[in-house]
């Protein structure tokens, strides 16, 4: 992402081993940063709600839903739409450093828990995960649920474009 539209940070030190729940509301000016940087109209509802727990002694687990209402122009008809998203999200963080998210294990176990993501600081940024499975979540090819495309007509297979040009075509002289 280039940038941070939506930022609500929360410190891992705040999160008691009870875990603790986080609901975030985007306003209108965050919506419209929002949707400039996914790519939309625009995002009438955009709110999140996590269940955030401890793993061991420095990381957490962030789950839960984000859920919104986005704005889309419909690749057929070309008309607004409005289409509803509802992502689930369930990340673990574990303290590492930035570089260590870019490495490429060396082998990838199939069926195996995806590793966690690193913790750069001490905090995690809901509104980032928010934003990142909102944009994941959007159709890349919104359509209105009775919209049918229709080809345009096919030419005649005889037809091609120097057939108009054949009348002007001289005869051809025989050779002597």
């Amino acid at each position: 992402m280039a940038s941070q539209p939506w930022t609500a940070k929360v410190r891992i030190d705040d999160v008691p081993q009870a875990g603790r729940r986080v609901a975030l509301t985007a306003d209108e000016a965050t919506r419209s940063a929002v949707a400039r940087e996914a790519g939309v109209a625009g995002i009438e509802r955009l709110e999140a709600a996590f269940e955030l727990t401890r793993v061991g002694r420095d990381g957490v687990r962030v789950s839960g839903d984000v859920s919104a209402t986005v704005r889309q122009t419909c690749i057929v008809t070309l008309e607004p739409i409005e289409n509803r998203i509802s992502e689930a999200v369930d990340v673990a963080f574990a303290p590492g450093s930035a570089d260590a998210g870019d490495r490429e294990p060396a082998e990838i176990a199939i069926g195996a828990p995806d590793p966690p993501e690193p913790l750069i600081g001490a905090a995690v940024d809901l509104g980032a995960i928010a934003t990142e499975f909102l944009i994941l979540g959007i159709d890349p090819y919104p359509r209105k649920s009775d919209a049918v495309f229709e080809a345009p007509p096919v030419a005649d297979a005889g037809s091609g474009p120097f057939d108009v040009l054949a009348p002007l075509k001289k005869p051809d002289r025989e050779r002597p």
